[in-house]
């Protein structure tokens, strides 16, 4: 599903404008990501969390020129879902 098809399938539902539903999708997605940004998750009760998840340091070869990389710790943005949430997609 695509963002148009969710304002789209939210305005229906609604009833609201799509061009408002519009502003409120990405309104939602740019808080998230400025929450993450400044290392802040973000807590959906019942739908799930927008958590940052800390990648160690690894070695890593270029096999094209045969060197090793050092990729450094750095942090992912990942999305874990609530309990409720799975429980009703695995029914």
């Amino acid at each position: 599903m695509t963002k148009a098809e969710i304002v789209k399938e939210i305005s229906k539902k609604t009833g609201i404008e799509s061009a408002i539903v519009l502003a409120s999708v990405e309104a939602f997605m740019e808080t998230v990501k400025d929450s993450l940004a400044d290392n802040e998750n973000v807590y959906l009760r019942g739908f799930g969390s927008f958590i940052l998840k800390k990648r160690a340091q690894k070695t890593a070869r270029n096999i094209s020129q045969n060197t090793t990389l050092i990729i450094p710790e750095h942090h992912i943005p990942a999305f874990k879902p609530a309990k409720t949430f799975v429980a009703q997609i695995k029914h």
